[in-house]
């Protein structure tokens, strides 16, 4: 057994010190939902195994090594299923069901029944193995979606019933997992495994014929190896951690084109003030001054009827204006280009003029001091609907 633990551990190092392939494209990744990243497995299994009876009994072919010329005698087939998770690209769980036979070697003394002939017995049993799983691969290289081989020890427990002797059986448990992924959903297992157990897992309790066993003498041992396939569930794949860096430097371009906007918007302002500051309007001796800005009153789609009699506020304002100083008054109608075609749209801008010109008389304006125009259908403001209108203005 020293042998073979040694080749065992040998094995291991060398592998998990290999270059893994594709690591040009490793990444961190973020940390997934619950129900991702689940799988299932099933294998079939040939299992070598060695009991506590077998130490220091004397039967022939008890070193593993020199047994496998003749590995009837303790050996035999089974199948598996298994439940697993990847919590990380590196850490998971399993929970995996082995069975169906067993065989264990034994001294004369030691039989069970007439039919346990050649110092062997056949027993059934079906073994639970919850075990921890390390992806060294990903761990030691980085997760890569397109890596090809994964290289994924594990350990754990092991509850072992014998139903052909009525004996149950704790242990642990720990192996090799190679897994070669296919496609996306689909990879092949090469498994290597161990288990330690108690020593009545064969239905042959030596330590009760014999307490003075300790250690390693007082377990039954197996080992097996198995191919596999294992069926990945939903998503198996994971996503790469977000680059903040590359996102805070594209936010701050962002900021910095907002800021130069605003800085030119506030360069025309500042513009604008200075002309508006330095403009001299012509005076007329005993004309008020009016800031001749157009004063716009909304109508509703393809009405005519003013919407608001809150606009006839400051229009109120520019006719009693008009009034006081004698001067004349521009309606200019509108619609929008948006709904109707264009000779509907131009009679409804007059129409709307005309209604506004109504209000002005209305105010005390003289109908022949008001000049009244329709532009019909434009598309000048934003949104659309502000287009629906008339403004009114003073001319000299």
């Amino acid at each position: 057994m020293k042998k073979l633990f040694m080749v065992l551990a040998f094995a291991g190092v060398s592998v998990a010190s290999m270059a893994q392939n594709d690591v040009v494209n490793k990444y961190s990744v973020a940390t997934n939902s619950f129900w991702s990243n689940w799988f299932i497995q099933v294998g079939a299994n040939w299992n070598w195994f060695i009991g506590s009876q077998e130490h220091e009994q004397g039967i022939d072919n008890t070193d593993m090594f020199d047994g496998f010329p003749t590995a009837g005698e303790r050996s035999h087939g089974g199948f598996s299923v298994a439940i697993g998770k990847w919590f990380t690209p590196g850490i998971g769980v399993r929970v995996k069901g082995m069975g169906l036979w067993g065989q264990a070697m034994y001294p004369d003394h030691y039989a069970r029944t007439s039919q346990d002939k050649e110092h062997s017995h056949h027993y059934k049993f079906f073994s639970i193995d919850p075990a921890v799983m390390f992806n060294l691969s990903n761990m030691l290289c980085g997760y890569n979606p397109n890596r090809v081989w994964n290289f994924i020890p594990f350990a754990g427990a092991d509850f072992t019933r014998n139903w052909s002797d009525n004996r149950s059986s704790i242990g642990v448990t720990a192996g090799l997992l190679n897994e070669f992924n296919i496609t996306k959903k689909f990879a092949i297992n090469l498994e290597l495994g161990w288990k330690y157990n108690e020593a009545d897992k064969d239905g042959i309790d030596d330590v009760a014929r014999n307490p003075y066993k300790r250690g390693w003498k007082a377990h039954d041992m197996t080992l097996y190896a198995e191919v596999g396939i294992t069926y990945n569930l939903g998503r198996a794949s994971w996503d790469a951690v977000p680059d903040v860096d590359a996102i805070k430097a594209m936010y701050q371009a962002q900021i910095d084109a907002l800021n130069s906007q605003l800085n030119d918007a506030n360069a025309e302002i500042a513009r604008l003030n200075n002309l508006i500051k330095n403009h001299k309007c012509p005076t007329n001796p005993g004309m008020k001054e009016f800031v001749n800005t157009p004063v716009s009153v909304f109508f509703n789609c393809n009405r005519t009827e003013i919407a608001s009699q809150k606009d006839l506020v400051n229009v109120r304002a520019l006719a009693k204006y008009a009034v006081d100083n004698k001067t004349g008054v521009l309606v200019t109608g509108y619609a929008d280009s948006a709904t109707g075609n264009a000779e509907h749209n131009q009679w409804l801008s007059e129409q709307r003029a005309e209604t506004v010109a109504g209000e002005l008389e209305d105010m005390g304006v003289s109908r022949s001091k008001i000049q009244t125009v329709g532009q019909g259908g434009v598309d000048t403001l934003s949104p659309i609907e502000f287009n629906r209108r008339a403004t009114v203005q003073i001319t000299e």
